[in-house]
Protein backbone atom coordinates (compact mmCIF):
# COMPACT_ATOMS: atom_id res chain seq x y z
CA UNK A 1 0.00 0.00 0.00
CA UNK A 2 1.20 3.13 -1.11
CA UNK A 3 2.63 6.45 1.19
CA UNK A 4 1.48 4.44 4.90
CA UNK A 5 2.05 7.93 6.77
CA UNK A 6 -0.87 9.22 4.34
CA UNK A 7 -3.30 6.40 4.44
CA UNK A 8 -6.69 7.43 3.84
CA UNK A 9 -9.62 6.08 6.03
CA UNK A 10 -10.23 3.82 2.41
CA UNK A 11 -7.81 2.33 3.57
CA UNK A 12 -7.80 2.23 6.95
CA UNK A 13 -11.11 0.17 6.45
CA UNK A 14 -9.67 -2.09 4.01
CA UNK A 15 -7.26 -2.87 6.81
CA UNK A 16 -10.52 -3.84 9.17
CA UNK A 17 -12.10 -6.10 7.04
CA UNK A 18 -8.61 -8.01 6.27
CA UNK A 19 -7.97 -8.38 10.02
CA UNK A 20 -4.65 -7.21 9.12
CA UNK A 21 -2.12 -7.29 12.35
CA UNK A 22 0.92 -5.69 11.33
CA UNK A 23 -1.12 -2.49 12.16
CA UNK A 24 -2.17 -2.86 14.91
CA UNK A 25 -0.35 0.15 16.99
CA UNK A 26 -0.66 2.26 13.93
CA UNK A 27 -4.52 3.03 14.54
CA UNK A 28 -7.73 2.19 15.82
CA UNK A 29 -10.93 1.77 15.57
CA UNK A 30 -13.98 3.24 16.86
CA UNK A 31 -17.58 2.21 16.76
CA UNK A 32 -19.21 4.72 17.90
CA UNK A 33 -22.88 2.84 17.43
CA UNK A 34 -21.69 0.68 20.11
CA UNK A 35 -19.19 3.07 22.23
CA UNK A 36 -16.08 0.92 21.70
CA UNK A 37 -12.63 1.17 20.16
CA UNK A 38 -11.02 -2.14 18.89
CA UNK A 39 -7.37 -3.35 17.07
CA UNK A 40 -7.62 -2.87 13.24
CA UNK A 41 -7.31 -7.45 13.80
CA UNK A 42 -9.80 -7.25 16.27
CA UNK A 43 -11.89 -10.64 15.66
CA UNK A 44 -15.02 -9.88 16.48
CA UNK A 45 -17.81 -9.10 13.88
CA UNK A 46 -16.93 -5.97 11.27
CA UNK A 47 -19.58 -3.34 12.46
CA UNK A 48 -21.03 -0.96 9.63
CA UNK A 49 -18.46 0.95 8.03
CA UNK A 50 -20.90 4.56 8.53
CA UNK A 51 -20.60 3.40 12.44
CA UNK A 52 -16.98 3.75 12.38
CA UNK A 53 -14.48 6.22 12.96
CA UNK A 54 -10.38 6.00 13.39
CA UNK A 55 -8.09 7.26 15.68
CA UNK A 56 -4.31 7.27 16.05
CA UNK A 57 -4.06 6.32 19.41
CA UNK A 58 -5.70 4.62 21.95
CA UNK A 59 -6.02 8.26 23.60
CA UNK A 60 -7.82 9.77 20.99
CA UNK A 61 -10.61 7.33 21.09
CA UNK A 62 -11.24 7.92 24.59
CA UNK A 63 -11.02 11.36 24.33
CA UNK A 64 -13.86 10.72 22.30
CA UNK A 65 -15.41 9.06 24.86
CA UNK A 66 -15.29 5.33 23.47
CA UNK A 67 -13.68 2.65 25.70
CA UNK A 68 -11.26 -0.25 24.89
CA UNK A 69 -12.93 -3.30 23.42
CA UNK A 70 -12.68 -6.00 25.47
CA UNK A 71 -11.64 -8.52 23.23
CA UNK A 72 -9.40 -7.54 21.57
CA UNK A 73 -7.92 -4.81 24.38
CA UNK A 74 -6.15 -2.56 22.24
CA UNK A 75 -5.37 -0.17 25.06
CA UNK A 76 -3.19 -3.35 26.60
CA UNK A 77 -0.32 -6.01 25.30
CA UNK A 78 -2.08 -8.98 24.13
CA UNK A 79 -1.25 -12.40 25.12
CA UNK A 80 0.79 -12.82 21.83
CA UNK A 81 2.24 -9.99 22.34
CA UNK A 82 3.45 -10.59 26.19
CA UNK A 83 4.67 -14.10 25.25
CA UNK A 84 7.29 -12.84 22.57
CA UNK A 85 8.81 -10.38 24.68
CA UNK A 86 9.07 -13.25 26.84
CA UNK A 87 10.72 -15.23 24.51
CA UNK A 88 12.96 -12.03 23.27
CA UNK A 89 14.05 -11.64 26.38
CA UNK A 90 14.89 -15.38 27.09
CA UNK A 91 16.70 -15.40 23.88
CA UNK A 92 18.80 -12.14 25.02
CA UNK A 93 19.72 -13.78 28.52
CA UNK A 94 20.31 -17.59 27.08
CA UNK A 95 21.38 -17.40 23.84
CA UNK A 96 19.37 -19.62 21.04
CA UNK A 97 16.98 -21.61 22.11
CA UNK A 98 14.61 -24.61 20.51
CA UNK A 99 11.27 -24.45 19.32
CA UNK A 100 10.50 -26.55 22.34
CA UNK A 101 11.39 -24.77 24.97
CA UNK A 102 10.20 -21.69 23.60
CA UNK A 103 6.89 -23.79 23.17
CA UNK A 104 6.86 -24.65 26.90
CA UNK A 105 8.16 -20.94 27.84
CA UNK A 106 5.15 -19.66 26.27
CA UNK A 107 2.46 -22.47 26.00
CA UNK A 108 2.08 -22.17 22.32
CA UNK A 109 2.66 -25.20 20.05
CA UNK A 110 6.13 -24.97 18.47
CA UNK A 111 5.05 -24.81 14.53
CA UNK A 112 2.54 -22.08 16.00
CA UNK A 113 4.60 -19.92 17.86
CA UNK A 114 7.87 -20.43 14.92
CA UNK A 115 4.85 -18.18 12.96
CA UNK A 116 3.60 -15.95 15.54
CA UNK A 117 6.98 -15.06 16.39
CA UNK A 118 8.30 -14.61 12.91
CA UNK A 119 5.39 -12.59 12.12
CA UNK A 120 5.60 -9.90 15.17
CA UNK A 121 9.47 -9.55 14.75
CA UNK A 122 9.96 -10.02 10.97
CA UNK A 123 12.44 -12.86 11.70
CA UNK A 124 12.59 -16.79 13.38
CA UNK A 125 13.65 -16.88 17.02
CA UNK A 126 16.99 -18.73 15.20
CA UNK A 127 17.63 -15.70 13.11
CA UNK A 128 16.78 -13.09 15.77
CA UNK A 129 19.47 -15.54 18.37
CA UNK A 130 21.71 -15.43 15.47
CA UNK A 131 21.38 -11.37 15.16
CA UNK A 132 21.62 -11.05 19.06
CA UNK A 133 24.99 -12.65 19.05
CA UNK A 134 26.33 -10.81 16.36
CA UNK A 135 25.45 -7.58 17.98
CA UNK A 136 27.25 -8.88 21.26
CA UNK A 137 30.73 -9.17 19.55
CA UNK A 138 29.87 -5.74 17.72
CA UNK A 139 29.29 -4.10 20.76
CA UNK A 140 32.17 -6.09 22.52
CA UNK A 141 34.78 -5.33 20.16
CA UNK A 142 33.60 -1.25 20.07
CA UNK A 143 34.32 -1.52 23.80
CA UNK A 144 37.71 -2.68 23.15
CA UNK A 145 37.55 -6.46 23.56
CA UNK A 146 40.27 -8.97 21.54
CA UNK A 147 38.56 -10.63 19.13
CA UNK A 148 39.00 -14.10 20.53
CA UNK A 149 37.62 -12.97 23.77
CA UNK A 150 34.65 -11.41 21.82
CA UNK A 151 34.20 -14.22 19.87
CA UNK A 152 34.14 -16.73 22.70
CA UNK A 153 31.62 -14.57 25.26
CA UNK A 154 29.43 -14.59 22.01
CA UNK A 155 29.48 -18.22 21.75
CA UNK A 156 31.12 -18.94 18.97
CA UNK A 157 34.02 -21.63 18.39
CA UNK A 158 35.99 -19.27 16.55
CA UNK A 159 36.63 -16.91 13.02
CA UNK A 160 35.69 -19.26 10.54
CA UNK A 161 31.85 -19.80 12.01
CA UNK A 162 31.17 -16.09 12.99
CA UNK A 163 32.17 -15.18 9.17
CA UNK A 164 30.43 -18.10 8.00
CA UNK A 165 27.08 -16.95 10.13
CA UNK A 166 27.03 -13.27 9.23
CA UNK A 167 28.23 -14.23 5.47
CA UNK A 168 29.67 -9.92 5.18
CA UNK A 169 26.81 -8.58 6.66
CA UNK A 170 29.18 -6.79 9.12
CA UNK A 171 31.11 -5.03 6.63
CA UNK A 172 34.27 -4.45 8.29
CA UNK A 173 36.18 -7.17 9.62
CA UNK A 174 36.23 -8.25 13.80
CA UNK A 175 39.57 -7.06 14.09
CA UNK A 176 39.09 -3.70 12.42
CA UNK A 177 35.88 -2.98 14.47
CA UNK A 178 38.18 -3.94 17.84
CA UNK A 179 40.34 -0.92 16.22
CA UNK A 180 38.12 1.68 15.26
CA UNK A 181 38.90 1.75 11.85
CA UNK A 182 42.96 1.25 11.87
CA UNK A 183 44.36 -0.28 9.36
CA UNK A 184 41.24 0.00 6.97
CA UNK A 185 41.34 2.49 4.15
CA UNK A 186 39.08 4.44 3.50
CA UNK A 187 39.08 6.32 -0.02
CA UNK A 188 36.94 9.72 -0.62
CA UNK A 189 36.30 12.73 -2.31
CA UNK A 190 33.84 15.41 -2.57
CA UNK A 191 31.82 15.64 -5.38
CA UNK A 192 29.63 18.37 -7.38
CA UNK A 193 25.88 17.63 -7.77
CA UNK A 194 22.65 19.82 -7.81
CA UNK A 195 21.97 19.84 -4.36
CA UNK A 196 25.32 20.78 -2.99
CA UNK A 197 28.94 19.45 -2.62
CA UNK A 198 28.94 15.78 -1.13
CA UNK A 199 31.31 13.48 0.64
CA UNK A 200 31.19 10.30 -1.06
CA UNK A 201 33.59 7.45 0.73
CA UNK A 202 34.38 3.50 0.52
CA UNK A 203 36.98 0.98 1.25
CA UNK A 204 37.57 -2.00 -1.23
CA UNK A 205 34.14 -3.27 0.09
CA UNK A 206 31.53 -0.19 -0.84
CA UNK A 207 30.65 2.87 0.15
CA UNK A 208 30.56 3.54 3.62
CA UNK A 209 29.78 7.33 3.92
CA UNK A 210 27.52 9.76 1.56
CA UNK A 211 26.98 12.99 3.20
CA UNK A 212 25.61 16.39 1.95
CA UNK A 213 28.11 19.68 3.21
CA UNK A 214 30.95 17.14 4.80
CA UNK A 215 34.40 16.62 3.86
CA UNK A 216 37.59 15.63 5.66
CA UNK A 217 37.08 16.75 8.99
CA UNK A 218 33.87 15.35 9.60
CA UNK A 219 34.86 11.82 7.81
CA UNK A 220 38.03 11.80 10.11
CA UNK A 221 35.58 11.96 13.31
CA UNK A 222 33.54 9.17 11.66
CA UNK A 223 36.44 7.23 10.70
CA UNK A 224 39.01 8.39 13.29
CA UNK A 225 41.80 5.49 12.78
CA UNK A 226 41.19 4.28 9.27
CA UNK A 227 43.48 5.91 6.86
CA UNK A 228 41.98 8.54 4.74
CA UNK A 229 42.96 8.33 0.93
CA UNK A 230 41.24 10.78 -1.95
CA UNK A 231 39.79 8.39 -4.33
CA UNK A 232 41.83 7.46 -7.27
CA UNK A 233 40.91 5.96 -10.58
CA UNK A 234 39.51 2.60 -9.08
CA UNK A 235 36.60 4.34 -7.79
CA UNK A 236 35.82 6.46 -10.34
CA UNK A 237 32.71 3.81 -11.50
CA UNK A 238 31.36 3.71 -8.18
CA UNK A 239 31.11 7.49 -7.04
CA UNK A 240 29.61 8.37 -11.02
CA UNK A 241 27.07 5.46 -9.95
CA UNK A 242 26.59 7.26 -6.59
CA UNK A 243 26.19 10.82 -8.01
CA UNK A 244 24.26 9.30 -10.60
CA UNK A 245 21.44 7.64 -7.82
CA UNK A 246 21.34 11.43 -6.25
CA UNK A 247 21.11 13.03 -9.55
CA UNK A 248 18.26 10.73 -10.52
CA UNK A 249 17.60 8.19 -8.18
CA UNK A 250 15.64 4.91 -8.69
CA UNK A 251 15.93 1.40 -8.01
CA UNK A 252 19.58 0.87 -9.76
CA UNK A 253 20.84 2.14 -6.54
CA UNK A 254 20.24 -1.37 -4.81
CA UNK A 255 22.96 -2.57 -6.88
CA UNK A 256 25.44 0.01 -5.22
CA UNK A 257 27.91 -2.10 -2.91
CA UNK A 258 27.78 -0.79 0.80
CA UNK A 259 30.27 -1.49 3.74
CA UNK A 260 28.05 -0.28 7.02
CA UNK A 261 28.43 -1.22 10.62
CA UNK A 262 25.33 -1.20 12.74
CA UNK A 263 23.24 -3.14 16.04
CA UNK A 264 20.96 -5.22 15.39
CA UNK A 265 17.97 -3.71 15.33
CA UNK A 266 19.92 -0.38 13.18
CA UNK A 267 20.63 -2.95 10.53
CA UNK A 268 16.99 -4.27 10.33
CA UNK A 269 15.66 -1.08 10.58
CA UNK A 270 18.10 -0.03 7.00
CA UNK A 271 17.19 -3.26 5.57
CA UNK A 272 13.30 -2.10 6.04
CA UNK A 273 14.42 1.26 4.79
CA UNK A 274 15.67 -0.45 1.66
CA UNK A 275 12.54 -2.13 0.69
CA UNK A 276 10.95 0.88 0.70
CA UNK A 277 9.61 1.28 -2.89
CA UNK A 278 11.30 4.32 -5.15
CA UNK A 279 8.43 6.76 -5.56
CA UNK A 280 7.33 5.91 -1.99
CA UNK A 281 7.32 6.79 1.66
CA UNK A 282 6.45 5.61 5.23
CA UNK A 283 5.73 7.05 8.85
CA UNK A 284 7.97 6.38 11.52
CA UNK A 285 5.12 4.48 13.26
CA UNK A 286 4.56 2.43 10.01
CA UNK A 287 7.59 1.79 9.82
CA UNK A 288 8.10 0.23 13.47
CA UNK A 289 4.65 -1.61 13.16
CA UNK A 290 6.54 -3.34 10.04
CA UNK A 291 9.33 -4.40 12.49
CA UNK A 292 7.16 -5.84 14.85
CA UNK A 293 7.29 -3.14 17.64
CA UNK A 294 4.81 -0.27 16.79
CA UNK A 295 5.74 1.34 19.88
CA UNK A 296 9.02 1.65 18.33
CA UNK A 297 8.89 5.26 16.68
CA UNK A 298 11.74 6.74 18.38
CA UNK A 299 14.15 3.68 17.84
CA UNK A 300 13.20 4.01 14.18
CA UNK A 301 14.21 7.49 14.42
CA UNK A 302 17.32 7.01 15.98
CA UNK A 303 18.09 3.99 13.67
CA UNK A 304 17.86 6.82 10.73
CA UNK A 305 19.85 9.21 12.46
CA UNK A 306 23.02 6.56 12.63
CA UNK A 307 22.52 6.08 8.67
CA UNK A 308 25.96 7.15 7.36
CA UNK A 309 24.94 6.47 3.52
CA UNK A 310 22.29 8.99 2.95
CA UNK A 311 20.19 7.92 -0.35
CA UNK A 312 21.72 4.74 -0.60
CA UNK A 313 19.66 3.85 2.83
CA UNK A 314 16.96 6.19 1.84
CA UNK A 315 15.66 7.52 5.35
CA UNK A 316 14.57 10.50 3.47
CA UNK A 317 11.88 8.21 2.33
CA UNK A 318 10.66 8.14 6.08
CA UNK A 319 8.39 11.39 7.20
CA UNK A 320 6.21 11.77 10.02
CA UNK A 321 2.75 10.51 10.72
CA UNK A 322 1.28 13.77 10.26
CA UNK A 323 2.72 13.85 6.32
CA UNK A 324 4.85 16.89 7.21
CA UNK A 325 8.62 16.04 6.38
CA UNK A 326 9.78 15.89 9.51
CA UNK A 327 13.53 15.85 10.32
CA UNK A 328 16.63 15.29 8.03
CA UNK A 329 20.70 15.38 8.90
CA UNK A 330 20.96 17.31 6.10
CA UNK A 331 18.27 19.71 5.37
CA UNK A 332 14.53 19.62 4.97
CA UNK A 333 15.32 21.16 1.39
CA UNK A 334 17.48 18.59 0.45
CA UNK A 335 15.12 16.01 1.85
CA UNK A 336 11.69 17.34 0.33
CA UNK A 337 14.07 17.77 -3.27
CA UNK A 338 15.10 13.98 -2.94
CA UNK A 339 11.39 13.15 -2.56
CA UNK A 340 10.30 15.25 -5.33
CA UNK A 341 12.81 13.66 -7.64
CA UNK A 342 11.48 10.41 -7.06
CA UNK A 343 7.77 11.47 -7.73
CA UNK A 344 6.21 12.15 -3.99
Amino acid sequence: MKHLANITDDDRWRIVLAKDRRFDGVFVTGVHSTGIYCRPSCPARVPLRRNVRFYSSSKGAEDAGLRACKRCSPDAQSAEEACVLAAIAAIRAQGAMTLAALSELTGYAPAHFQRLFKRSVGMSPAAFARACREERVREALSAGQSVTEALEDAGYSGQKQFYAETKGRLGMAPSDWSKGGAGKRVHWAVLPTTLGPMLVAATDKGVCCLAFGEGEAELRIRFPRAELIPAGEDFRALFAAVVAAVEQPGPGSAAIPLDVKGTAFQQRVWEELRRIPHGETRSYGALAALLGNSKASRAVGGANGANHVAVLIPCHRVIASDGTLGGYAYGLEIKAELLRREGV
